[in-house]
């Protein structure tokens, strides 16, 4: 079930707004209904992977609280950290068995130039994202931080169906302490006409922007897996995937904080204007905010971050963001753009502890975009061939040439969007006043989208895949 599909937008979203404020005054009772929604949010994809779902967060938490109950007991005893071990290696174990099985044995096989038979598993859906988010609780009680929760709280806080699919990467100590708050509250209305209208620009970013904008896309990319393009096509492919990516994955994120602060919750910020970074460092601090925190407080610092010295920094930077990539997808080329990345942060530290000038704010802007531009080729790329092919028309060697787009005057608007005008949060959550003055055209625009949806083929958000 797709956040922009008539199925949700005009079935599943009112029944379960419904339910949840019928029973909003019982705490436990409305969080029984998000449970439940979420795992018939869950199954709509695959009931078979419901099992791994609940049974990964029963272990998880059985596991933790085990290991808070002995910690109490004796708090000088080292061994009950085995159960919190024990819960990564079954979180770890699930994803690598799902995700990275077939790419480590085919990998293996290669090297030893031997044959591989894949297992073919089907990657259950959000795997990534709710594996961390148990890791970084398991992680966070072996530091110290020794949140005890209820078997109810805890399976909210992995399974919300907002974020349980593609994110943003939630953390525990983020969303548990407000599930006590009552969403009847003085602010009920406002978070329910704020959060539509962050849903409404997300799914508009979805629909209007980065679907229709991947027409373009798939297409130049699909025919260089045959031929070179032309500069004109290869800069058009790799532009209009930049747009495509930004507008689908900031689209999902939208509609995520807004559905969930429709039942008075709030999540973190996930995207802020990342197209206008002026560095490559601080491109993650507006791209995948979530995932830039996890990988900064999860393996980077304790890799040793930058207090070994400039080659360790340099090391450790670039090992994070390799496992950064592979985190994106069983794949040598996700690998490799995060590879690219993790050399951009490099060179990007190391320019700022040698003291070197720094650049103009518009030098450093174009010098940014550019390279993150260029690095979405590998990704987006069905191998590594076709980059080489994007790549090469890209430097002009097949000529300037011309191209052919769909919808042409759609990637100004886009480009103006995400690197002029403000963003949907700053709209949403902060410039707009809830009227009915508002509520008229953001229902206009949501039944024009509604009735779009139901006129084409259902694109999944590109995150779903990883």
């Amino acid at each position: 079930m797709l956040f922009h599909s008539q199925t949700f937008v005009v079935g599943f979203l009112p029944l379960v707004l419904l339910l949840f404020y019928a029973v909003a005054h019982h705490r436990r009772a409305r969080q029984a209904v998000l449970v439940a929604a979420s795992i018939v949010f869950y199954a709509w994809w695959d009931v078979r992977y419901v099992p791994l779902l609940v049974g990964l967060a029963l272990a998880t938490w059985g596991l933790a609280r085990g290991y808070l109950g002995l910690i109490a007991r004796s708090p000088a005893a080292r061994w009950p950290v085995a159960l919190l071990i024990l819960g990564m290696a079954l979180n770890l174990g699930a994803l690598g068995l799902f995700k990275y099985a077939d790419f480590i044995g085919s990998t293996f096989a290669v090297l030893a130039g031997a044959r591989y038979s894949p297992l073919d598993l089907v990657l259950p859906l959000g795997i990534s994202f709710f594996v961390f988010q148990k890791l970084s609780y398991l992680i966070d009680l072996r530091r110290g931080d020794r949140h005890a929760y209820g078997l109810l709280d805890f399976s909210l806080f992995v399974s919300f169906f907002p974020q349980l699919i593609a994110g943003p990467l939630v953390r525990h100590n983020e969303i548990i302490d407000q599930f006590a708050a009552d969403p009847r509250g003085p602010r009920m209305w406002e978070n329910l006409s704020r959060g539509g209208v962050l849903f409404v620009i997300g799914m508009a970013k979805k629909l209007a922007i980065a679907d229709t904008i991947a027409r373009n896309s798939d297409r130049l990319f699909d025919a260089a897996i045959h031929a070179t393009p032309n500069a004109a096509e290869a800069w058009a492919a790799a532009g209009s995937y930049a747009l495509q990516i930004y507008f689908d994955f900031s689209g999902y994120t939208d509609m995520a904080v807004g559905l969930a602060l429709m039942v008075g919750l709030t999540l973190p910020l996930n995207f802020n204007a990342p197209y206008r970074a002026v560095s490559i460092r601080d491109f993650w601090r507006r791209w995948h905010i979530t995932l830039s925190r996890f990988l900064r407080d999860y393996v980077y610092i304790p890799l040793g971050g930058n207090r070994a010295g400039e080659a360790h920094r340099i090391g450790n930077v670039i090992a994070t963001m390799l496992i950064g990539g592979l985190w994106h997808g069983a794949a040598w080329k996700f690998v490799f753009w995060g590879g690219l990345h993790g050399i951009g942060l490099a060179v990007n530290g190391a320019w700022d502890r040698l003291k070197l000038p720094r650049m103009p704010a518009p030098v450093g802007w174009a010098i940014t975009l550019l390279f993150v531009v260029a690095a979405w080729v590998p990704f987006r790329a069905a191998d590594f061939p076709t980059a080489f092919r994007i790549f090469t028309g890209m430097a002009g060697v097949n000529g300037i040439g011309d191209v052919a787009l769909r919808d042409g005057w759609l990637l100004p608007v886009a480009v103006a969007l995400a690197i002029i005008g403000p963003t949907s949060t700053e709209i949403a959550l902060g410039r707009l006043r809830p009227s009915r003055w508002i509520a008229i055209p953001a229902g206009a625009a949501l039944a024009f989208l509604i009735f779009l949806s139901g006129g084409r083929l259902h694109d999944a958000f590109i995150y779903f895949q990883f």
